[in-house]
Formats: structure tokens, sequence, C-alpha cells
């Protein structure tokens, strides 16, 4: 079974991702160029920060139809193209055409105000 770290472009255990940002907010920052660059989401709520491979599992496509652009409703963070609900505590598809599934975790960690891949 193929997972995040085997992608090309996937960051390496201890990369330097991007620093915190105080507050709650939904960020993708992207390693590598092109179409088999890996974007990462990163989703900060009540200052804990969770990593998911940004891509619905629906449709291998990014959450976001636009850059930087999320819909965040509550504790969900909806799918841009077709409108699957997931929890952010947790990347599990409550609603939608890929109810059941779950998006792919990627473990950040917080150190020094920097989020790095953990």
């Amino acid at each position: 079974m193929t997972t995040w770290r085997d992608r090309p472009f996937a960051p390496s255990p201890g990369a330097w991702v991007c620093r915190a940002d105080p507050g709650d907010y939904e960020r993708e920052v992207s390693f590598g160029e092109g179409k088999d660059a890996f974007n990462l989401l990163l989703i900060c709520r009540e200052g804990v920060v969770r990593g998911y491979h940004n891509s619905c599992p629906h449709f291998s496509v990014p959450l976001n139809a636009e850059p930087g652009k999320f819909y965040c409703f509550g504790d969900l963070i909806m799918c841009a193209h077709h409108s699957s609900m997931f929890r952010i505590a947790d990347g599990y598809c409550e609603d939608g055409p890929c109810a059941g599934a779950t998006m792919e975790a990627v473990p950040v960690t917080v150190t020094d105000g920097d989020v790095r891949i953990a």
C-alpha cells in the first residue's frame, strides 16, 4: 500500500514546514513543483496543528479549489470539489461521496514556533 511518504517530493521526518501562526488557520505548503508536488494541508485549531496530505480520498484532488482557500465549518473541512465533509481532528469523512474514508494524516510537530514533519 502506498503511503504519503512514498510520494515524490514527500518531506522527510524533521523537515521544516513553516512557522506556526498564532490562532486558528488552514494553510497549504507545497514541496517540489509541477504535477508531482507534495501538497501538505495544515490545520490549526486551539493551538493544535494537524497535517494531512491535501488530497481528497474520493478522486485524489486537493480539498481546495483555489490556492489558500479552504472551507471550514466548525470542526469540519469540506472538499471544494465534491462537498465531502471531513473531521479536522482525525480526517474521517462524515458525509459526501467518500463517506467512511479518511484523509491521509501527515504527522507534524511544533517546536519553538516551527512546524516540522514528525
